[in-house]
Parts: C-alpha cells; structure tokens; sequence
C-alpha cells in the first residue's frame, strides 16, 4: 500500500499533502508521494491528523471516488471530476452543520456538495434521504478530512470523480472493478489541473 504521511508532492505548491481513501484509488499514483488514510469517517480523520500533526502541511489535496446521488438536471457524469465546495454527513442522528473546504476553488463550474457515511451507499432509500440533505455526491470520508483541516488550519481541496449512482444497482464488485479506471481518469486531471 503506497502511503507515507510525512511525504509531499513535489509539483504542487509545497507542501501539500496528497491524500486518497483507499488504496486502489492512487493505484494510478505509485510514483508520486501521498497518504493512503483508510475507509471510513474514523480512519480518515486519524490518519489525515496524525499528517498534519508530525509535519509542516500547508495544504490537502485529496482525490477519490464518490457516488452519485443526484437525478434528473441533479444528475453529475460519471466520467467528470467534480470539486467539493460543501459537506455533510447523512448518517448522524442530528442536523449536521455543512463544512466548506477553506482551498481554493479551480473548478468553478464544476462544484458539487457531497454527504459523507459510514456506509457504502447501494440502496435507493438511502440515496433519497442524502438527496434530501442537498447532496450531489456520497462517500465515506470527505467530512472527516474537511473537520480535520478545519481544525489545523489548513486549506483543503476535495476532488471526486463519480463511480456509480449509488442506486440498488450499485454492488461493491463493481466498484472494486471500475476503480482502477477511476484513478486513472483521477490522475489525468491532476497531470492536467494541479501539477
């Protein structure tokens, strides 16, 4: 698993922290430096702070896949890579205030909300309920990362590309056989839009 909290990337402006959720998602991303954090809003948030407390971060970029829970108009492309402006959770008991990565914002035409589980969504209730909240995309980090970065000060920039529509036709198979395309079309855009 390529991961190394204390590494930056050397062509973004140091020094950033490249970070990814799961280890298939920087599959395309074995040459470049970066934090493999783990699934999950607890795994996220203490390997993302533990980074950013042993060294001197000035900014996260983190990459990933989401799903989509939008329709109609709503409805994000699978194939485009969409920045977080906004995040919430969907599955905590109380209203959940909306975090706004504090980085800056180079996809201005491409700016999604995102609500952040502890589930990977597959069921068509659930996605109805995170519709519900504002959100176009769901995963199972991206509030975590945003509260930590909030928390040390430190600018966070959140890139999603979507790689279902977490429906009931969604299956954890299929995301583990199109993830490796998903870090590939990942690291087009960073070649492309960051380095």
């Amino acid at each position: 698993m390529p991961s190394n909290p204390t590494a930056f990337v050397p062509n973004l402006p140091a020094p950033t922290l490249l970070v990814f959720a799961h280890r298939d998602e920087a599959t395309a991303f074995a040459d470049v430096p970066h934090l493999v954090t783990g699934v999950g809003k607890v795994n996220a948030a203490s390997s993302l702070a533990g980074a950013l407390a042993a060294g001197d971060v000035a900014r996260v970029v983190v990459l990933g896949t989401a799903g989509v829970v939008g329709d109609g108009e709503d409805r994000l492309d699978l194939d485009t890579v969409y920045q977080v402006t906004g995040v919430v959770q969907h599955d905590f008991s109380l209203p959940s205030p909306e975090l706004r990565p504090a980085g800056d914002v180079v996809l201005p035409d491409r700016t999604a909300t995102l609500a952040t589980g502890d589930v990977f969504v597959k069921d068509d209730a659930q996605r109805t309920h995170i519709q519900g909240l504002g959100a176009g995309l769901v995963d199972m980090e991206a509030y975590a990362y945003a509260a930590i970065c909030e928390r040390f000060d430190v600018p966070l920039q959140l890139f999603k590309i979507p790689s279902d529509f977490a429906d009931s036709s969604t299956t954890d198979e299929e995301w583990d056989t199109i993830v490796f395309r998903k870090s590939e079309q990942l690291r087009e855009f960073w070649e492309k839009r960051l380095a």
